[in-house]
């Protein structure tokens, strides 16, 4: 199909904006029937924010489908254990579709409990379970008395339509925890990291930092998380959300019940990362924690930026697009990107907000297109019509670069990578050089007029 043969849909005109146009961006809106979005229903959306908890009970109130579709997505690695990698379902099918699935759900919840003695239990509501109407609650709050352990129903069927999405939902689960632990040892110097999923070992990265510098990380929410550090966490003196799009309602809910303040931050590619340390050394006000975290970052950025420069050398004028689910992810990657010497011409996410996509805007170059929750043929359209060197995304963005020829970067949470902190940077800034700069690429259609003699460089090939 030919890009100008690809129109956008008339309702979604107004999601679609580029930089040096005078046009307003519209957001926060439910997918458009038809469109063929790129996110994810409720129920993967709340599976994926509560999946990392290791030693809790994860089970999914549906069909086996349900729970095969979003199993292990995420490269969220457990220092102990491994409980969170099973995919457990209650399996309905077409009798408990008419007769109702709670004596199923009872009778799988006491087994599973009494086999494997979890810390806690999170029972997911796919889109069938709204549809029959089992009372998960009450099967919940059943289960809870006669094992001990508190089950905590997550509301997620996508279909219902109401406002709550399956961050919210997977948010208010988490916070039923909240509050139930001691918070004795808890230093006044201390934080929450929210949003952090420890992706490739990436929790474990910034949760060094902090202690370097002599910060007490209460939890990490959710990545390597554990029960009963959910249970305490209302002792940490301040929240960092990182993935605001999933967190940013947990921040809000313990800031509300618990006057704990929360701060946005990124610690992605060498600017977010440093930015971040200092914002939360800043809020202390120590004058010790702040030396400590300048030595941090000094000796950090200094082990590194040589071999960066190289990439940037190599990488400088390549044109890249990226498409990810929370908007500060792609503040980041269009700053990291810069950093490399490359230019981003289309930036999207699929949960945005307008106070996100103003701050975007004001980060982005002349002529970047902006979209939001977009779909595989405007995608296409965009790659091809701004000739992108580098398509970075998650899984479901992967086949349109490929078949369209384009590098591709996985930027999601199903990588094996660690790509947070200063040393991952350096990780990003590998990929994104050996995906780019593949000789691969002379042979796309779409490069026909590519220099047939081109040859990847020693610095890459070698990598």
């Amino acid at each position: 199909m030919k890009t100008e043969t690809i129109e956008v849909l008339k309702d979604r005109s107004s999601q679609i904006w580029e930089k040096g146009k005078d046009q307003k961006l519209a957001c926060d809106r439910k997918s458009l029937a038809g469109s063929v979005t790129q996110r994810a229903c409720a129920f993967c959306g709340s599976r994926v924010v509560l999946y990392p908890i290791a030693d809790a009970l994860h089970i999914v109130h549906g069909p086996i489908g349900c729970a095969a579709y979003n199993w292990d997505i995420r490269g969220a690695l457990s220092s102990g254990p491994q409980l969170h990698r099973n995919s457990f379902s209650t399996d309905l099918a077409e009798k408990e579709v008419v007769f109702g699935g709670e004596k199923k759900l009872e009778a799988s919840l006491l087994e599973l409990i009494e086999y494997y003695k979890p810390r806690a239990a999170f029972v997911y509501s796919t889109c069938i379970v709204g549809l029959i109407g089992d009372d998960v609650e009450a099967i919940c709050k059943s289960v809870g008395r006669k094992t001990g352990i508190d089950v905590i129903p997550v509301d997620s069927p996508g279909f219902k339509g109401t406002k709550k999405s399956g961050y919210q939902a997977a948010c208010e689960a988490a916070f039923r925890l909240v509050g139930t632990g001691s918070t004795v040892g808890i230093s006044k110097y201390s934080i929450n990291l929210l949003g952090e999923f420890n992706i490739a070992g990436e929790a474990w990265m910034i949760r060094e930092y902090f202690e370097k510098i002599g910060i007490q990380v209460v939890s990490t929410i959710t990545g390597d998380g554990r029960v009963n550090d959910l249970r305490r966490c209302h002792g940490a003196t301040l929240n960092l959300v990182q993935c605001s799009g999933s967190m940013t309602h947990l921040a809000k809910l313990l800031k509300d019940h618990y006057d704990i303040p929360f701060k946005r931050v990124s610690f992605f590619g060498f600017e977010d990362t440093a930015r971040s340390l200092y914002t939360t050394v800043e809020y202390f006000n120590d004058p010790e924690l702040t030396l400590r975290a300048e030595k941090l970052i000094h000796e950090e950025i200094a082990k590194y930026s040589a071999e960066l420069k190289k990439y940037k050398k190599l990488l400088k004028g390549k044109k890249a697009a990226l498409y990810v689910g929370g908007a500060f992810k792609a503040f980041s990657l269009v700053l990291a990107l810069r950093n490399l010497g490359m230019k981003t011409v289309l930036a999207g996410t699929q949960t945005g907000s307008v106070e996100d996509y103003e701050q975007l805007k004001d980060i982005c170059d002349e002529g970047t297109v902006i979209v939001d929750d977009s779909n595989p043929l405007e995608l296409a359209k965009f790659v091809l019509e701004k000739d992108v060197d580098l398509f970075i995304g998650g899984v479901k963005e992967r086949p349109i670069a490929f078949k369209l020829g384009v590098a591709f970067c996985d930027h999601n949470h199903e990588r094996k990578t660690p790509l947070s902190g200063f040393e991952g940077m350096l990780h990003f800034a590998r990929e994104v050089a050996n995906s780019t700069l593949s000789p691969i690429w002379q042979f796309a259609p779409r490069r026909s007029q590519f220099n047939k003699s081109f040859s990847v460089p020693e610095t890459i090939s070698k990598t």
